[in-house]
């Protein structure tokens, strides 16, 4: 028979040995970060590359948890928020496209302006975009018809221009509230932050914007503009090719990589606070 004090020891051997192994073993990878992807195209012209489940069970793989949709025409983007999915928040724009052709015409069609106005009868639409202007190209009457429509509405503008025709576009009316797609993609970090002073009404989408890190460190300039503009910037895949689509995972890791750079409170507001702040009704 064993001696009593020796299967004490023995029981605070295996006690310590449970604690020890319990220490040393790997922590429970943390969930991703999750993403509101702020510049999503569903495109129906000629046909959508992944049929609407295989989709929406990308966007779960990824965490992404709400999507700016548009599509070209907006059969997509009514696809989606019809489908009224449980894990995904979709905040739908009207996009002033037909066809792919109508990216160059638009700006001087007045049969754009009744599409925005038959779609925005659905009752769901939060903004109107992803249009294209460049220069002068936004001072048609036709723009500023559109704008003025957004503004009477409270509606946002996805706006992929340059920075002449974004001066334009708040030129329109300074009350417009603008999501600028890819923020110039290669405007100066100095002239960005000139433009958020100026336009309180502006926030900028990241997809394809050049400059934002080197080797995938975040370079210094946008590491201060992010900091000091926390509530200011939206990240997007803009799934305008297919390609796009079938590169998604690398395109949110590579989001991801440079968020982890700074501080958490920072990180969640681009990820996708304040996509919550300006859209959640």
């Amino acid at each position: 028979m064993s001696h009593p004090m020796l299967s004490l020891l023995r029981s605070r051997h295996v006690f310590f040995v449970m604690l020890l192994a319990i220490a040393a073993a790997p922590a429970a990878d943390p969930a991703p970060l999750p993403i509101f992807d702020a510049h999503l195209h569903y495109n129906w012209e000629p046909a959508p590359h992944f049929p609407l489940e295989k989709v929406l069970a990308l966007f779960r793989e990824q965490n992404v948890t709400g999507i700016l949709a548009t599509s070209r025409p907006n059969d997509g983007t009514r696809a989606l928020v019809e489908a009224k999915p449980k894990d995904l928040w979709v905040v739908p724009f009207i996009r002033p496209y037909r066809v792919r052709a109508d990216i160059q015409t638009w700006m001087d069609d007045p049969a754009i302006q009744d599409l925005i106005e038959t779609e925005y009868q659905r009752g769901y639409y939060v903004g109107v975009g992803e249009f294209h202007l460049s220069g002068k190209a936004a001072a048609t009457k036709w723009v500023k018809r559109t704008v003025d429509f957004a503004v009477e509405r409270n509606l946002y503008l996805h706006a992929h221009a340059d920075d002449e025709a974004l001066e334009i576009l708040f030129a329109h009316d300074p009350k417009a509230r603008i999501i600028w797609a890819h923020t110039g993609f290669s405007t100066t970090a100095e002239k960005v932050a000139a433009y958020l002073e100026r336009y309180p009404a502006l926030w900028c989408e990241l997809s394809y914007r050049y400059g934002i890190t080197d080797s995938g460190k975040l370079t210094p300039e946008w590491k201060r503009l992010f900091e000091r503009y926390p509530d200011r910037f939206l990240l997007g895949s803009d799934t305008w090719i297919s390609q796009r689509w079938d590169s998604y995972g690398d395109i949110m890791a590579g989001y991801r990589t440079w968020l982890a750079q700074l501080p958490r409170s920072v990180a969640e507001k681009i990820a996708f606070r304040n996509a919550e702040r300006l859209f959640k009704r």
